[in-house]
């Protein structure tokens, strides 16, 4: 590979990283599918762009997802404090490989079953319609901490029993704990000084040491924390570290994905009013509706893997122990995937998107988030009238898990 096409790849990088992309990083994504995978080496990573090969190294064995052995590297020094929870350093079962992963997956996975979420179906469209009752008497109100933000969060709150005064406490701590699945840059990029994701990994943790602690004195029915302490497969059970550590994971991906899976399906609704025509006068378009939204401006923007082998990948070449970053949200809109990628359109047949990964990866809380999606973007052009958007949102800082930070709507009132 020539440096200049490793020089064009690290400036590509940087336009990525430059907040002023975070409201279109796309035309960037469409520069990076036309040069194939680049190898950077600068970074000793390869960036992937292009459907075929996203989907084909999320599935190859080659690959590993234990992220930490490339990002951690570089460090000498433990980042935790002395007296921080065990389970901090238990890592989340999603950086894991075979067989730890199968194995924690196949513990957590009875509670996030299609049969398990669609019972759930009723309690969660009533908790939609609470929300947006709330702003029954505005003349304005944003999405995000209005609707996007407040139901999932709640949902897997009360999933895992905490009581509703203590879900203000995840906003904080979840908004640091995203560092660690964000950008092309480890969360402490291998520097020696206590990364600013710590505080809040460890405040989390002891929190739900006490929440465990508790269920094992005092079990309760339909509660998830509960279910997990007695899930057992062939003699196994969770580890109190894994366990704490699962459930903090659960905590923040369980709901920042799906916040921007709602706000992004009401701002392409409200850039296409034909579309929220379409769904106010037909919920069953719903599903189609967030399998678009997944595939066009999706909640998780890139993954990554370390290669355990020299790998190449169409003309670039990556040596054993270098980065592999795919960039999901590229890959959506390969039009040799997805024709007419940069449209949005629920009619499109059969979209092609990686939106919740693939292979041993796919995530569990796949049937939770399109329930969520589905009955909240219903319900908002069901009972919202005329929304109109009051301005371009602005958006957060992450890079992966991108997602606007408010999503103001102005309306002629919210039905009953």
């Amino acid at each position: 590979m020539s440096m200049a096409t490793e020089t064009s790849g690290l400036h590509l990088v940087g336009r990525l990283l430059d907040p002023a992309s975070r409201a279109d990083p796309y035309p960037i994504y469409a520069e990076f599918r036309a040069r194939g995978p680049v190898w950077i080496e600068e970074m000793s990573s390869l960036v992937v762009a292009n459907y075929h090969d996203c989907e084909t190294l999320l599935r190859d064995p080659r690959l590993s997802a234990e992220r930490g052995r490339f990002f951690n590297a570089g460090r000498t020094a433990d980042p935790y404090p002395a007296d921080a929870p065990s389970s901090v350093r238990q890592p989340w079962f999603l950086s894991l490989d075979p067989p730890d992963h199968t194995r924690l997956r196949r513990l957590v996975s009875s509670a996030f079953t299609a049969r398990t979420v669609a019972r759930m179906e009723g309690s969660i469209a009533r908790l939609v319609d609470e929300f947006l009752d709330r702003e029954a008497g505005s003349e304005t109100f944003d999405v995000v901490s209005g609707l996007a933000y407040t139901l999932p969060v709640t949902v897997i709150c009360r999933m895992l029993g905490i009581p509703a005064a203590d879900e203000r406490l995840f906003h904080r701590w979840s908004a640091q704990l995203t560092r660690l699945l964000d950008g092309f840059a480890g969360p402490d990029e291998g520097s020696d000084e206590t990364p600013e994701w710590v505080g809040g990994m460890v405040e989390m943790h002891r929190y739900v040491n006490e929440l465990v602690a508790g269920r094992r004195r005092s079990p309760r029915q339909d509660d998830l924390i509960s279910e997990l302490l007695a899930a057992e497969d062939g003699g196994d059970a969770l580890s109190h570290d894994e366990l704490v550590s699962t459930i903090v994971l659960l905590l923040v991906a369980g709901h920042e994905t799906t916040v921007n899976l709602i706000a992004n399906g009401v701002l392409a609704l409200l850039r296409h009013p034909g579309h929220l025509a379409a769904l106010r006068d037909d919920p069953g378009l719903a599903p189609a509706v967030v399998e678009e939204t997944l595939r066009y401006d999706p909640p998780v923007h890139l993954t990554a893997r370390v290669a355990d082998q020299d790998l190449r990948v169409g003309e670039a070449e990556a040596p054993a122990g270098s980065l592999v970053i795919l960039l999901l949200a590229a890959a959506h809109r390969d039009p040799e995937a997805n024709p007419d990628p940069d449209l949005f359109d629920p009619n499109r047949e059969q979209p092609r998107h990686l939106g919740f990964s693939f292979g041993a990866h796919f995530c569990l809380g796949a049937p939770l988030a399109r329930l969520e999606g589905r009955l909240a973007l219903t319900a908002f052009a069901r009972r919202v009238r005329e929304p109109r958007l009051v301005a371009d949102p602005p958006y957060r800082e992450h890079i992966n898990l991108r997602g606007a930070r408010e999503l103001l709507v102005a309306h002629a009132g919210v039905t009953r």
